[in-house]
Order: structure tokens, then sequence, then C-alpha cells
């Protein structure tokens, strides 16, 4: 009987699984949609009464329904690349001429379309979906299995003659239609629009709720095939291999080129007809059609030689400048901002661009309440392209970089030749101390969690911490309960300048004197308006609400003046003229009942200074409006960060020195000085020329790095990290052995023995070097299977030992 329930079970399972690929692969409905529910629902009620056949890819765990909390971070076996752009056809004749070259044979190029979305890395094992990953950083990214599996598109298991283990890569994304669907949804809910598809579907697959991310109706396609060997010796065979396994592929609106002239009618084709897609696409991506030819092309620091993304014109629109704001950088560093009239432009509202610096402010000519043009680099990063003169009124001046900094109000620097003004008032510039302290807190630094920007914020804003070695000296007891008010701005609230309330906290903290309402019964009445004026035409029998509603009309009477108020919010202004009336009828709270609260600083003056209020009533009401305007630390948060500080210690030396902030040292910067230089101690202590000939350092990065250890404020802190326990040296055990010591390595052609992230792990910890190219510096090449050109430069060099995967091994044992 159990026998004949599990062939019963994978009977279903195996039929609707082929209906979905004929479905969403073929494009072929088999199956009416009552039958497919009625299969489904079968498959869940056996499922349900036999839950010893659970399988994780079953088709019932399409419809979603578990929880996950947090997201665990995953390392990518293969490094997700991100692509480089091209803007015309120029820059893809450039990147011919560089391909052929290299490669001196012909060259085919598949075009495809390159879809707007959110890059995905899916895990496939025996057949089965196993795990997916998203993009993060290229080397790690969520994980996101059971979100992904409610993805129709995507299959949990394969057909045909499918590799044992293998990643395919891919976009998700939103249709047209069912964005518009969502947002048609939450219109009628009265909940805030949402402003693209790109990222809807983006903040789709980290919803927590897997059942809530199958509403959302997102799609995929897959495009990228990532193992150790490969099935086929091209990528658009790879395509057709892949759609038989049963994955949506961009096989049926991609095309093989044999020439750069066919690329570039594939590009104009679509350049037009995108329009018409279901969906989103912003360029087309081009590909060298031979993996041989790809692996001999092989990737820079940051993308692969043997791709490229060809991107669409960018939208343009025209905007009013408001004005002309500037930010300050932990650097120092000065971008002055473009603040405009709100324009839509490619799905997204725009309402700043970045200037960069006073050159392009001067080469714009831009003047007080221009009318500009604006349009996103890559369509990603507003930028003001240029000036509509004609509309300008004659009396308008012209911008004038500003000569102070816009937050401490010091003198500003430029250096001679440089772009860029610098606030050298580094330890008395709120943004460069609280930059400097994100930095160091940063997932490739010290990693520490729990410390975003607010909460960096409010630490300094309570004077626990000054620098990033404070961290080390909190203590959980007393960070627990730190508040700090913040302005509209940093609490996400847009377009006026007073402080704002939720009009549901508003009416539940004005009704606590007058009729008591529960914060349940004033969001209820909340959901009924959009302004608090509109009380007055609320239609509610509720006698708590009545008598509220009788006494707001009696307060509003002898209130005078426009007090803003976003929709939803209301004016705090407003509230506490309402709450507190006789503060503002004798001016004994303000010098004028028309003070306009439109900073973080007046609430915590009044709460220092009680004597001018007589009601004891006040600091329990500013509690019981208390939203998106005050933040605070609670225990499980302090806890986080008290733990998270402490896990910090152990961070090795290298991020530690990446951590510090200096000027020009990046990761693998601060990577190759640890290396050379072993310890902190050893890195203060050596000269310019020392620092400079180190490879990948130089002589501007050098003087940056002699010039930070020279002030004694960053010694002073240094000591102190040391006494705080954090690592200042290399940690000799992190070597297995000095067998490979002034030895280099390089790892060519198609790997089996072991990958090639995993050799060269193995070289460094062996006291080895790895090179990325063959240079006269190279003492050993390990040429796998199809190793390519490479191999044959190698070959012209009597010092390079060409040795064979096995033979490297047999250097280890």
């Amino acid at each position: 009987m159990s026998e004949n329930i599990q062939q019963k079970i994978e009977s279903l399972r195996e039929e609707l699984h082929q209906h979905n690929y004929n479905y969403y692969v073929l494009d072929n409905n088999t199956i009416s949609d009552f039958e497919f529910d009625e299969k489904l629902k079968e498959l869940q009620d056996l499922e349900a009464a036999h839950p010893e056949f659970f399988d994780a890819n079953s088709p019932t765990l399409r419809v979603g329904g578990g929880i996950t909390k947090n997201f665990p971070t995953v390392r990518h076996q293969y490094r997700m690349y991100s692509l480089d752009n091209s803007y015309d056809f120029d820059d893809l004749e450039d990147w011919e001429k560089r391909i052929t070259k290299t490669i001196e044979e012909p060259v085919e190029f598949v075009a495809e379309l390159k879809y707007d979305g959110a890059s995905i890395s899916i895990l496939y094992e025996n057949g089965k979906l196993s795990q997916a990953v998203t993009r993060g950083d290229g080397f790690q990214g969520d994980e996101i299995t059971n979100n992904v599996r409610t993805i129709s598109d995507i299959p949990l298991t394969l057909k045909a003659d499918f590799p044992n283990r293998f990643f395919i890569r891919g976009e998700i994304y939103l249709t047209r239609k069912n964005f518009e669907k969502i947002n048609k949804s939450r219109e009628e809910e009265g909940l805030d629009l949402f402003m693209n598809p790109r990222n809807t579907a983006s903040g789709s697959l980290k919803m927590q709720d897997s059942a809530e991310v199958r509403k959302r109706g997102l799609s995929a396609v897959l495009y990228q095939y990532i193992a150790e060997e490969f099935p086929a010796d091209t990528h658009w065979e790879i395509l057709a291999k892949a759609k038989n396994w049963g994955f949506r592929v961009s096989e049926d609106q991609a095309k093989l080129c044999k020439t750069l002239d066919e690329v570039k009618e594939f590009i104009t084709f679509w350049d037009t007809e995108r329009h018409k897609l279901p969906f989103e696409i912003d360029g087309i991506v081009l590909k060298v059609n031979s993996l041989k030819q790809q692996r001999q092309l092989g990737y820079t620091a940051k993308s692969p030689r043997w791709a490229m993304a060809y991107k669409f014109k960018a939208e343009k629109v025209e905007t009013e400048l408001l004005s002309v704001s500037y930010q300050v950088g932990r650097t120092g560093a000065i971008t002055p901002v473009a603040n405009l009239k709100p324009v839509l432009l490619a799905g997204t509202t725009v309402k700043r661009a970045s200037l960069h610096n006073e050159d392009i402010i001067k080469k714009l000519d831009l003047h007080d309440n221009d009318f500009v043009y604006v349009e996103k680099g890559g369509e990603i990063i507003p930028k003001i392209v240029g000036v509509n003169t004609e509309k300008r009124d004659n009396s308008s001046k012209e911008i004038e970089y500003i000569t102070k900094c816009p937050e401490c109000k010091k003198p500003l620097y430029r250096i001679s030749g440089q772009a860029i003004h610098y606030c050298l008032n580094e330890d008395g510039c709120k943004p460069q101390i609280i930059g400097r302290i994100q930095h160091f807190v940063s997932r490739k630094a010290m990693d520490i969690e729990g410390l975003g920007g607010g909460t960096i914020d409010l630490l300094y804003h309570n004077n626990m911490i000054s620098n990033y070695s404070d961290l080390y000296s909190l203590e959980k007891e007393k960070i627990i309960g730190l508040e700090k008010w913040l302005d509209n701005e940093e609490a996400g609230l847009k377009d006026e300048n007073q402080l704002q309330v939720p009009l549901s906290k508003a009416i539940f903290a004005l009704s606590k004197k007058w009729g008591n309402l529960t914060i349940i019964e004033a969001e209820e009445i909340s959901k009924q308006i959009n302004y608090i004026d509109d009380l007055i035409l609320v239609n509610n029998t509720n006698k708590k609400f009545l008598k509220f509603k009788q006494e707001f009309i009696k307060a509003n009477s002898y209130i005078n003046g426009n007090y803003f108020s976003l929709k939803n919010y209301v004016s705090l202004n407003y509230l506490l003229e309402l709450k507190f009336p006789q503060y503002f009828k004798s001016d004994s709270l303000f010098d004028n009942s028309n003070y306009y609260f439109d900073n973080i600083d007046f609430i915590d003056e009044i709460l220092k200074n009680n004597k001018h209020i007589d009601d004891k009533d006040f600091e329990s009401f500013i509690a019981s409006i208390a939203d998106r305007n005050r933040v605070g630390i609670k225990e499980k948060s302090a806890e986080l960060i008290i733990n998270s500080i402490k896990e910090s210690k152990n961070i090795p030396f290298e991020k530690v020195l990446f951590a510090l902030g200096i000027k020009h040292v990046g990761e693998t910067v601060a990577k190759k000085l640890a290396k050379e230089f072993r310890s902190i101690d050893n890195l203060i202590t050596a000269n310019l020329s020392e620092i400079a000939s180190v490879g990948d350092v130089g002589e501007k990065i050098a003087e940056s790095i002699v010039k930070f250890f020279s002030v004694e404020k960053h010694i002073q802190i240094i000591n102190k990290l040391k006494v705080a326990g954090l690592q200042f040296n290399l940690k000799e055990e992190e070597l297995l052995s000095n067998i490979f010591e002034n030895k280099s390595f390089l790892f060519t052609g198609s790997l089996t023995k072991f990958t090639r992230d995993g050799a060269q792990v193995i070289v460094e910890k062996n006291g080895g070097k790895n090179l990325s190219a063959v240079s006269k510096n190279l003492d050993f090449l390990v040429a796998g299977e199809k190793a390519g050109s490479k191999l044959e430069k190698a070959k012209k060099f009597d010092t390079i030992k060409i040795l064979t995967e096995d033979e490297f091994l047999d250097l280890i044992k």
C-alpha cells in the first residue's frame, strides 16, 4: 500500500513538472488551469498525509509559506563578475579589435537581451535545485533558496542528460503586467506605489515570507552555465542544452552573429522594438561564442574580457534646478548636489543629481533656478548634461561654489591640479567622523553587525563615540535606551521641512486626555482620512472618538497659521499647539507661537529645560507620538552590537589595515601591504620608497600611508585598538608551510582536480604568490585541460616550469 502511494506521489510530481516545463519553457499550455490546480491539490493532500515522502523540490512547494528571518551569507564558489559597458558602436569596434588581437582567429558572438532585474546564481545537484544565492558583491551573496523555489520559470528538477553538479546564472525580473497588478493592489489598500519593476523584483527576493514572494509573480531567464567541465564547446550550444534540461533561456530572443555588423543590426532592431516587450531591458549583452576563446581571453579584475554590455542611450528629461547643496565624505571631500524639481526618469522619480565638483558647475554655467537636462548614466545615476538657457531668467545669478564646509564651517582647501575641495577639520567635522566609523564597521572591513549609519550617529550624538577606537569601550548597559530624534530626511519623510508624526500616533496621543482611544482604534480612524483636518468629516459613532472630535474642533478654533502636513502624517508644531495651548498663548515655552520645529535640536532642549514646562504630561506625550522620527537602541540591538564588536577582534590583519580608512588604501593594497610588512609596526616605520616598491602600491598611495602615520592622533587610536585586542600582525599560523616561498604560480585551462580559487589558496597558504599573467617572473604554470594562449606563451620561457594538476599536487605532498 505504502509503495503504491509513493508511486502515485512521484507520478503526480513528474506530471506537474512536465506541465510547468511545457508552459514556461516551451510556451505550450497542455492542460487547463483548473486541471492543473486539481492535480496540485491532490498532491498536496497526499504529501500532507504522508510526510515520510517529503521532497524539497516538489511542485507543491512553489506556493511558498516558509518564513526566513535571516538570509545567510554564502561565498560564491565562482565569482560573479560585472560586465563592462559600451554606449556606442565605436566602443564595440574597439572591443572586437582587442579580442581579435588576442585570439588571431575568426570569432562568433552571441547577442542576448539584457534583462533589467536582479542577478541570481543557482546550484543544481543530481538534477535538483539545491541552492540559490543573490549576486551580492560578486564574492558573496544572500542565500534565498526558499524564495527562488516559488518562481515558476525556474525548474525544481531537471530533464534529459544534465550534468551532476553545476551552477546556472540569470536574471529575476517582473513583467510590466505583473508590476502594474502589484501597484493596482497597493493603491486599493492605500499603500505607496512601487517606482519600477527592477527594484520591486530585487526587494521581493528578500521578503521573509516565501508565500508573499510567490504572489509577486516573478519571472526568470537563465543565461550562463558555470562548472568545472562544460557539456559543449560553445555558449550557443549550452543555451540549447539548458532549454532541454528545463530552463527558460533567452535563446528565442538571442542571435548567433558571425560578424560585428550582424551584432549592430541586432542592437538597432531591439533599440526600437524593446518598447513592445512585456518586460524591461536596458541593453544587449554580447558574448564570445567559443568557450575555448573565452578561456583565452580571461578576466580583468572586475569583468570578463569576452563579454560586453551595450547600453541603450539614456532617456533625457528637463526639470528645474531648485538649489545646490554640498555633502561631506569621510575623507573630507566635498560633493555638490543639484536639488531638482521631482521628475520621472527611466522609471524612477529623480530629485537629486551629483554635480561632482566646481569645474563641472562652471562648465555647465549653472545659474539659480535654471532649467536643466537630466539623464541617467547607465540608467542608474542621475546627472545633469546641459542647461536650457532659453528659459533662464536674466536676473538669475551664477552658482558660486562654497568656500566653507557646510557642516563645520571651516575654510575649504583645494589641492593644486585637482578638482575636489576638502574640509581639513577631520576631528571636528561630523560627516567625516561618522563616515570613517561606517567604513571601519563595514562588511569588507571589521564586519560589525548592528552598526548602520543611523546607530553610529545615535552613539555619536550621545557622546558615546568620537572615533572608531571608542567602539571597543562600549558597554551594553550604557547604550540600551539611548535615543535621538531625526530630521525628516534622515527618517525617510520627504517634501516638507517640519517634523512629522504618523497620523494614527497623533490621534492616539491627542485623545489620551479627551477620550483615551486605544492605538488600534486610532489606527482604524486614520485609515479613513489623509490629513488631520479631515477628522471633522469622519463619520464614526465610537463614543470615545466623538468626545475627541468635539474637543478637537473646539481646540482647533483658535489655532492660527498654516501648518504643513504630509499624507498620513501631521506636523509636530500643530500637535504641540493642540495639546499644550497654554504654552503657546503665553509664549512661556518659546519666543513666539509660530516657531517652526524643523530640526532635531529643539526636543532635546525642551526635555532638558523642564523648568519652562508646568505640565508633566509633556514628556509622556512626546513618547506616545515617537515613531519614525525617533530612533533608539533596545536590549537585543545592544546585545548584537556588543557581541559583534567582540567577534571583530578576530578579524585578520589585512582587513584591520583596510578598516583604518587610509586614503587610497583599498582591499587589494591592504592585503599586499600586510603580506609584505607582516605587522602594523613594520609598516609605520617603513620609509616612502620601501612602501612604494610593493606591487600595486606606487608613490601616490605610499605618500598617503606615510602621511596617515605621521599624525599623532592616528597612532594613539591604533595603540588603543592594540590594547583592545585587534589583530595588527599577520598570523604565522596562517601558513601551512614555506615550501613555495619566493615562488610564483599561474593556473590556466579547465581544472578537474581542484578549483582555481582553491589552488590559489593552497599556493598562498604555503608561502607562494599567484600571478595573473605569463611573464619572466613566473616560476610555475599549472595547465589543465584545453589550456590556450597562456600555455603557448609560457613555453617560450625556459625559466617557467609547466606542470600538470597531478604534478602540482605532488609538490604539496
